[in-house]
This record gives C-alpha cells, sequence and structure tokens, in this order.
C-alpha cells in the first residue's frame, strides 16, 4: 500500500463509487470509479461531458454500451484490483457482448498506456487526467474504427473550470470543488507528478461562481480539493484568501478542504479557520512519519520538530482544532529507531484520524530510482499494526472526551447499519449516528454525545 499524495479517501480506496445521476442518450456508459476525492470529482467531470455530447449514464453494467474505469495508481493494491476488474470485464465481452468498449480513465491510464492497450489488449481506450475534453472524439473514433484510442498527453493549463460537474451527491448535501490540478512536490514516495503533471489553479472567479451555484441548489457543504490546496495561487489571490471568499457566499455554507502539505499551512489560513464560523474546525496535515532523516529522504521539506512547531501553532491561533494525517510504515531504510519516532510522535500530536499505509515502491518515483525497498515484508506489516493500533487508542480516547459534547451534525443520510438511524459529521469532521425521529438528509441538528467508539460518536438530539 501506499500513501494518497496527502489526498484522504471517502471510505475505501479500492470500493468502486458511482455518479448518482442516470440519463439516457444514444449510447449508455457505465463509469466506476476507484481511488481518492480527486478522482470522485474527475468522474463528475467525465460524466458531465458525456452528457453534454448525448452520452446516457446508467448504474446498471448490462445495460451499457461503454464501461468506463476510472483509476488510482497511487497504491499497488488498488491498481491490482483494477486489473482484476478489467479481466473479469474483458472476459464478459468475449463471451456476451463482443461490441462493448472498454476505457481506462486516470492516473493508472496514463501510467500503464502501453501495456493495458499494446501487450495486454484489455482495453480499447485510454485516457489521462487531462483529456476528458476529448473522450466524446475517442469514443466514436473506437467505435467507429474499432481501434484502440488513446489520448493521455498532460497539461500545464487544463483546469476544467468551465465543465459544470454532474455531481455524485445527487440529494444537494455535500459536493466537490476542484481548485487545482497536478502537484510540483516530488515527494520521493509519490507517483502524482508523473500521472498529473504539473501544479496549475483554477481561477478564483469560477471556483466562487460554482460555490455559489451549489448554494443556490441546495447544497449545504463543499469540500475544496487539490493535491496541495495551500498552494493555490490564481488572480493574485491565495489559498486563504480563496477559503475567506468561499465562507462569504452563505452562512449556511460548511467549507472542508483536502488536502495541505505541512510545508504551506500558513498562519493566515489558521487564522481563517477561527475567524470564519462556516470554516470547518478540521485539518488534514499529512506528517507521513515521526523521524527528521526519514523526512528528509521522503523529501518531505520540514523536520519533526517544524511540523510539531506548527501543530502548536494551529492548537493555540484555533482552540479545539482536530486534525488528521497520513503516515506510511516501512519507507525505505527505515530503522526500528526511526518507526519508533513516528509512534513517539502520533503520541505527542494525538490525531483524531490518521490513513496509515505500507510502503511500496512505484515505478517512475525518486525513490525508486535512489533507494532500495528494503524493509522486510514482515517488519513492514509489524510496524503498520503498531501505528493502527496506538492509532485506534488515539481516537478512542478523542471520542470518550466528547461524551457529553454537544455538536451541530451536518446529515448526510442513513446509518450505514440501519435506516432508523441517521448519520453525520460534526464540522470537527467527526462522524455521528443518532435516532432518525423527523430529521431529513441536508439538515443541521444539534446532537449531545452519549456514547462512542473508537470511530463513531453515538448521540441524541438535543
Amino acid at each position: 500500500m501506499q500513501a494518497l499524495n496527502d489526498i484522504p479517501v471517502l471510505d475505501d480506496l479500492d470500493a468502486p463509487k458511482q455518479v448518482a445521476v442516470t440519463s439516457s442518450g444514444k449510447r449508455n456508459v457505465y463509469l466506476e470509479t476507484y481511488g481518492c476525492q480527486m478522482n470522485v470529482s474527475d468522474s463528475e467531470i467525465v460524466a458531465s461531458v458525456l452528457r453534454e455530447n448525448g452520452y446516457g449514464l446508467t448504474h446498471d453494467e448490462s445495460e451499457a454500451d461503454i464501461v468506463l474505469i476510472n483509476t488510482c495508481a497511487i497504491r499497488e493494491n488498488a491498481e491490482q484490483k483494477v486489473r482484476r476488474r478489467l479481466d473479469e470485464l474483458r472476459s464478459r465481452k468475449k463471451r456476451h457482448n463482443p461490441d462493448l468498449r472498454l476505457g481506462v480513465l486516470g492516473c493508472m491510464a496514463e501510467r500503464l498506456r502501453h501495456r493495458l492497450l499494446e501487450e495486454e489488449k484489455l482495453v480499447d481506450l485510454v485516457v489521462g487526467p487531462d483529456a476528458y475534453r476529448d473522450l466524446p472524439n475517442l469514443l466514436s473514433q473506437a467505435h467507429d474504427s474499432g481501434q484502440a484510442a488513446v489520448n493521455v498527453q498532460l497539461s500545464r493549463e487544463e483546469t476544467y473550470d468551465d465543465i459544470s460537474p454532474v455531481r455524485y451527491d445527487s440529494n444537494g448535501v455535500s459536493a466537490f470543488v476542484s481548485i487545482m490540478r497536478g502537484c510540483d512536490n516530488m515527494c520521493s514516495f509519490c507517483v502524482v507528478p508523473f500521472t498529473r503533471g504539473r501544479e496549475r489553479s483554477r481561477s478564483a472567479t469560477s471556483i466562487l461562481d460554482e460555490c455559489s451555484r451549489l448554494v443556490d441548489e441546495g447544497f449545504r457543504e463543499v469540500t475544496v480539493l487539490g493535491q496541495n490546496v495551500n498552494s493555490y495561487a490564481a488572480d493574485g489571490v491565495g489559498f486563504a484568501e480563496l477559503l475567506y471568499r468561499i465562507s462569504q457566499i452563505s452562512p449556511e455554507l460548511r467549507i472542508r478542504y483536502s488536502t495541505s502539505h505541512p510545508k504551506d499551512c500558513s498562519d493566515e489560513l489558521l487564522h481563517v479557520h477561527a475567524e470564519r464560523e462556516n470554516v470547518c474546525n478540521y485539518i488534514h496535515l499529512p506528517v507521513q512519519h515521526g523521524n527528521t532523516a526519514m523526512l528528509e529522504r521522503m523529501r518531505r521539506t520540514y523536520t519533526r520538530d517544524e511540523y510539531l512547531s506548527l501543530v502548536e501553532r494551529a492548537r493555540l491561533i484555533v482552540p479545539g482544532v482536530s486534525l488528521s494525517t497520513d503516515i506510511i510504515a516501512g519507507f525505505c531504510d527505515e530503522t526500528e529507531e526511526e518507526h519508533r519516532d513516528t509512534l513517539s510522535l502520533m503520541e505527542a500530536v494525538r490525531y483524531d484520524h490518521a490513513y496509515m499505509f505500507m510502503y511500496s515502491e512505484r515505478p517512475t518515483t525518486y525513490a525508486a530510482r535512489k533507494y532500495e525497498d528494503n524493509v522486510p515484508e514482515e517488519v513492514k506489516k509489524r510496524r503498520l499494526t503498531e501505528i493502527i493500533q496506538l492509532q485506534s487508542q488515539i481516537s478512542l480516547g478523542s471520542n470518550q472526551a466528547e461524551i457529553g459534547c454537544e455538536h451541530v451534525v451536518l446529515v448526510e443520510g442513513t446509518s450505514r447499519r440501519s435506516d432508523a438511524q441517521l448519520a453525520g459529521r460534526t464540522d470537527s469532521n467527526k462522524m455521528v449516528v443518532f435516532d432518525r425521529g423527523d430529521y431529513e438528509k441536508g439538515q443541521y441538528v444539534r446532537v449531545r454525545i452519549t456514547d462512542c467508539t473508537s470511530a463513531t460518536l453515538i448521540g441524541e438530539p438535543v
């Protein structure tokens, strides 16, 4: 497994997701998405491009003339799952529907285009993350000629800022708004700069217009997305100013963001959290490791002490701020002492939540060229287990401290376990479950916390 270039997953990186909308058209497309929030946002753009060009969208794979898989290349495990899915689809095509067209989109498409198209002949279409406007042309090409179609050209300008996405949440609660694409950080473990290209930001005007439309449509929460939103810069506007302007659109609109690189998390941004009530009291602040020498090998550009100083400032400026992080176990040359530094940093910071992964080498990265992936697999697994166990204890303690407190929860839907209960998040990003009563999806409900697990708060409406 591999860290997510600081973009946290929704629920399960390897679980497929679908846009909520269906529509009819000249040919039906079944669109399946794997990976992080950015991939989900990209699929919303893909669905919009397809629908505007006369294609239908279906949730029934058996009705599809075209199956598109939007892929993730960040973790080896995610790639393997997608490859198994492609094998299954290719087999079904041969047995039942020779005219079915299969396509791979996104990061994995860019990285494995030659193997998917030429060596294994698994797909008819390969489209990189900057070529979605070309999808209708490529689909026509693959359909008319029967030949494979490909466009994986990366762009220094494409931001899709004029496309109105087809939302995953059709009921108007929460929406993703992509504010930038690509990444310039070049962390040694990460493949994203090679699959998504260089960093570029959308215009502030287009972002504010999109957020305003979402409010008009009844959405109650936006999550602004980028590989490193803190480095956003367009029209003379930085990220702190952009966030402030979004927060002024409506007091009823909650604002979250993902993700932030610690090197760019400014005091100005922290003051926006403190001053604007609808900017959520939560920051995803990926550390990746707790040892300074290891952070240098990872090319993270900060030390352990600098990171801890940032956490201290965040808690001083934004009292009660909730923090989450990403952690990699078993990166190249990691010693037992370095691993213990990660555990001690976790104890010092006491994150509310963490995304924890075991390192596996990604081709083309700096680490793959410079270092040896030399920590034995069983050692990686044991260290990851220790990290997960410690975080579970910390998360449980954090949640237990919430018992008796009251929070305003934005209802996102029914609980996974029972339709008689609703689930939603606090502004500090903690999931709360409570009895349904007369409340509905999209409402803000004040809830008193009565119990908890390490992952979920249990409450009752006040």
